[in-house]
């Protein structure tokens, strides 16, 4: 054997060794790199989960609370209700009585009218009958002083529209509404009010903001107000049909009188007078039947009644004849019975009434209707108070006019001289107090 060929067994061992070693060295390289890349996950690991208990603890836990039912209104009950008129599938928003005392048209959200008997009140059925507004809804109506329209102001147009009661052509005598015109849109914003001068010369209509419009029949503009109150929060027509009034942001209730010539044209609008003495803005006023009398309630707290049967052309003010606080905080209706002897006041869903001769609370009414009021009126003979909230209308008895009428009849019975006025006075007296305790105690087969 030759010396190369002895050889080459060696090299290749020594080639092999070092191939094993030259392996592990790679080995041991990346192991070592693997490694702390393994440890530093791990400590990323903790760091998260650290942060994530940090946050979590940070975290406000929310209560587990279960939901709570409103309870459901329980029907209002009261010796003084008469009835509630059920029909509006939506809530209510407006309402008014006919000047012949026959009817109440009530509007509501779902697009419907209905119109309601008052001699039916004390009867246990309510029939009413139903006019559309068509493509529209109403928000606040009035009636003309021949009982024979409607006067409307519409929610999506915010427009006038005039509705007709007319009767059927089969003979049946019943009546029917149906809409006869639109006035074209004037207000910049939503009407809030409406109403018809006892002539029947002149409409109303007052928007949110500080706007008042006359119009005139046909639908043109005579005038317009501008009652400088930031905001206006309720504009009505005086039932006498001579003046038009508002009330707002400022704590006053600011009343004009619109004028026509002897030839019945229209002549001018002339602010008349103010009611001062609240220290808030007013929600709501009211007339009585001849605009003698008004009530205002206001953000104050408080309700009025005022004295408006003044010279106020010779520069004399309303005279505060009474006034008492309100119930319940936030925003208020207030209604003026025609004869000026009551006071209501309804705030949210009670009522309480007042009697306006000596500022006395006589009767206090809570949770009347589910929802809170929308409207509050009494009826053109002052027997009833009617009261919206929700869907449904209720009447009420004026329970309170009734004893301050025994009240002031007693009164001047004491001062009565002649005997024909003596007997007079005890016949009235009479018919009061059993009209009175046909209220309070009525007979089993009455409703």
């Amino acid at each position: 054997m030759s010396e190369s060929e002895a050889s080459l067994p060696l090299i290749a061992v020594t080639a092999a060794v070092g191939a094993i070693v030259l392996l592990f060295t790679l080995l041991c390289s990346v192991f070592r790199r693997e490694k702390p890349t393994q440890e530093e996950n791990d400590k990323d690991k903790q760091t998260a989960n650290a942060v994530s208990e940090k946050s979590n603890s940070n975290k406000k836990v929310k209560p587990v609370t279960k939901s709570i039912k409103k309870p459901a209104h329980i029907p209002f009950t009261h010796e003084w209700l008469s009835c509630t008129l059920k029909g509006h599938s939506s809530r209510i928003v407006s309402l008014d009585f006919s000047p012949n005392g026959k009817y109440l048209i009530t509007a509501s959200e779902d697009r419907a009218l209905m119109l309601w008997s008052v001699k039916e009140f004390r009867q246990k059925e309510h029939k009413y009958i139903r006019g559309n507004v068509e493509f529209d809804s109403a928000t606040h109506i009035a009636f003309s002083p021949d009982s024979r329209a409607l006067v409307a102001s519409l929610a999506n147009e915010n427009a006038v529209r005039i509705f007709r009661l007319g009767k059927k052509d089969d003979g049946s005598h019943n009546v029917t509404i149906s809409g006869a015109v639109t006035f074209p849109q004037k207000h910049k914003h939503d009407i809030i009010g409406v109403g018809i001068s006892s002539s029947g010369k002149w409409i109303m209509t007052c928007s949110g903001d500080t706007t008042i419009l006359i119009w005139d029949l046909k639908g043109e503009i005579l005038t317009t107000i501008d009652t400088h109150q930031v905001n206006n929060s309720c504009g009505k027509v005086s039932p006498c049909g001579r003046f038009v009034a508002s009330s707002g942001f400022t704590s006053d209730v600011k009343a004009w009188e619109v004028h026509f010539d002897k030839s019945g044209t229209f002549s001018k609008v002339k602010r008349a007078f103010e009611l001062k003495g609240h220290l808030a803005g007013v929600y709501d006023f009211d007339f009585n039947n001849d605009s003698r009398r008004m009530a205002s309630v206001s953000k104050d707290g408080t309700w009025k009644v005022w004295d408006t049967d003044v010279r106020y052309d010779m520069g004399q003010d309303p005279k505060l004849l009474c006034s008492g606080q309100v119930s319940n905080p936030g925003p208020a209706l207030v209604a003026l019975s025609p004869d000026g002897r009551t006071v209501a006041v309804g705030v949210d869903t009670s009522i309480a009434f007042w009697d306006a001769a000596n500022g006395q609370q006589d009767q206090f009414l809570e949770n009347v209707h589910a929802d809170s009021m929308s409207c509050l009126k009494f009826d053109i003979s002052g027997r009833y108070l009617v009261c919206s909230g929700g869907k449904h209308v209720h009447a009420l008895h004026n329970v309170t006019g009734y004893r301050a009428t025994v009240a002031e009849l007693e009164e001047k019975l004491r001062t009565a001289s002649g005997p024909g006025m003596k007997e007079r006075l005890k016949q009235q007296v009479s018919e009061a107090r059993e009209a009175l305790e046909n209220i309070l105690s009525p007979s089993k087969d009455s409703p």
